[in-house]
């Protein structure tokens, strides 16, 4: 995160004790969505593909044992999709703090935060 949001003469700066805190809440939010994401890729990539494979295989899906295509196939679609996920919600994220980037990609100055 530039400090480019906050530039402009000394009056447009906001206190110190605001300066770090929307830093703070950024920082929560950013990691409450990585730590979601990740216990959702760990679900189907080691739950599914490997603790509970056995019972899965049991059901089967154009032919294909459950447990197989989530060790093979379904942990990396749903990389691909957090991947997918987390961009777009870091997106979402940046625009809410007024720390997104322009299509010439730099910082928009005179962010309120």
């Amino acid at each position: 995160m530039s400090d480019r949001v906050h530039e402009g003469s000394h009056s447009d700066a906001p206190p110190p004790t605001q300066h770090g805190d929307w830093r703070r809440r950024y920082w929560r939010k950013n990691i409450r969505l990585v730590l979601t994401l990740l216990a959702v890729w760990f679900s189907v990539s080691f739950l599914a593909g490997i603790v509970f494979i056995e019972p899965l295989n049991t059901i089967e899906i154009g032919g294909f044992p459950l447990g197989l295509w989530f060790a093979q196939q379904g942990s990396i679609i749903t990389f691909v999709l957090l991947i997918l996920i987390y961009a777009l919600s870091m997106d979402r994220l940046d625009k809410e703090f007024g720390v997104f980037e322009t299509p010439d990609n730099t910082t928009p100055a005179g962010g309120d935060h």
